[in-house]
């Protein structure tokens, strides 16, 4: 069978700035840059819950086709949210346009399945690595079975979550495509592996950032699991928990732009 190429040292023939460009000329828009520090919302109920009670604004110069940003307050500045970037393709889709858009750190949240049997959910998974069973991935870098992402970036989202009363880890997750494919035999597998946690864009969004050179991180909200019984899956823990993660993640980046970042 013929294996598709992907030449991932070849320029690319379409840039993000392209469609920013296009995106502003159509709708009259400034160029003006996001927040330094931004996060993709994998689900949207936050975002949801920050616009209606009054704790985000929508940014009009995010010149982009797919989606609109929330701006929040963190702590005293200014971070940028989009939301509903679920799935690896369309997080990194809006990860680059992110990068092009002036951001230096991207963050991700990410709702995720339970993988590792200890884990009390909700849990916090602090993605230190991620498993490339997705497609994007490969387009970025070449053929392996893992990708990592900046250790301090790592260290300094999980010091920001410590205070959280979730269960809280660093490790390694599980990126697929497909969750209605999840088998068994996988789970069973990555747990003995040592895999925390499966999500749907860690890699994706890894591959992206060692490829383009840009600081990323991944955290997942562990709330459901296959061998989960009784009250709780999918809880977790309401939008004042999730605001508060996000709120955690945001200083987290910020901090490690001043004390790491170039």
């Amino acid at each position: 069978m013929r294996v598709l190429p992907k030449p991932c040292s070849a320029p690319t023939a379409f840039k993000p700035e392209d469609l920013l460009a296009s995106v502003r000329e159509v709708r009259n828009l400034p160029r003006t840059d996001v927040p330094e520090v931004c996060l993709l919302e994998f689900d949207g109920d936050l975002t949801d819950w920050l616009a209606a009670t009054g704790r985000s604004r929508v940014c009009d110069a995010w010149a982009c086709f797919h989606t609109r940003m929330h701006l929040f307050d963190a702590d005293g500045f200014e971070a940028g949210m989009v939301d509903r970037t679920i799935g690896g393709p369309y997080a990194v889709l809006v990860a680059e346009q992110l990068l092009a858009s002036g951001a230096r750190v991207i963050l991700g949240l990410t709702s995720a399945g339970r993988i590792a049997p200890d884990l009390r959910l909700p849990a916090v998974v602090v993605a230190q690595s991620a498993l490339r069973d997705e497609g994007t991935s490969h387009h970025y870098l070449p053929p392996a079975d893992v990708v990592e992402t900046d250790e301090s970036l790592v260290r300094a989202l999980y010091s920001e979550l410590q205070g959280m009363e979730a269960d809280t880890r660093i490790g390694i997750v599980w990126t697929t495509d497909a969750p209605y494919r999840e088998t068994l035999e996988q789970i069973e597998g990555y747990r003995a592996q040592g895999v925390l946690a499966v999500e749907m864009q860690a890699a994706s969004l890894y591959a992206f950032a060692q490829a383009r050179g840009v600081a990323c991180g991944v955290v997942a909200h562990v709330s459901n699991a296959v061998d989960h019984r009784g009250d709780g899956q999918f809880d977790r823990g309401g939008e004042e928990t999730g605001f508060d993660l996000a709120v955690r993640m945001a200083r987290a980046g910020r901090r490690w732009l001043r004390e790491v970042g170039s």
